[in-house]
Order: structure tokens, then sequence, then C-alpha cells
């Protein structure tokens, strides 16, 4: 049988399916048609490398996380609001002769 040759997309591909997405090895193997060794090595070798956030970087996340929660907050408002508003302008048209 001919040796399969995958492309570095291919093969990013399938590590984050391992890392990021939750698969196992053998449930990427099994989906992707490829062997589960190929798996780990591709796994360990395009896995990101952890890098510890500085205290600045943790304190960023937590302002976009806040600010990320304001606005969906605000939102919801603004898209209750504009239904109140469709129901008004539906119930005066009809009011009028």
């Amino acid at each position: 049988m001919a040796r399969r040759s995958f492309t570095l997309e291919f093969k990013t591909s399938a590590a984050r399916l391992v890392r990021e997405q939750g698969y196992s090895v053998p449930q990427a193997a099994q989906s992707l048609g490829v062997d589960p060794r190929s798996i780990r090595d591709w796994v360990a070798k395009f896995a990101p490398h952890p890098h510890p956030q500085p205290a600045s970087a943790l304190a960023a996340d937590a302002e976009l996380r806040q600010e990320l929660e304001r606005l969906r907050a605000e939102n919801r408002r603004l898209l209750m609001e504009r239904e109140i508003l469709k129901k008004a302008t539906a119930f005066f048209a009809r009011e009028q002769p």
C-alpha cells in the first residue's frame, strides 16, 4: 500500500480536533481515517506551547469579560425596547380611521 502524505493544514486541523474540540486521539483518528500514532505525533508537534500570562493580561481579560457582559445586557434591553415599539406601532396603526 502506498504511503499517504498530508498537508500541513490537515495535520494542524487534526491536532486542533484533539486539543481544542475535545476529541480523543482514537476518535479523531477514526473520524479522519488516519493512524492514531500519526494524530499523537501531530498533537505533540503542532500543539501551542503554553505561556504563562502576565498579570496585566489577566486583568485585561477580566475587563473584557465585564465589557462583554455589559454589552450583552444592553443588547437585551435594546431588543426588548424594539419589540415594544413594534407592538405600539402596530396598535396605533390599527386605530387610524
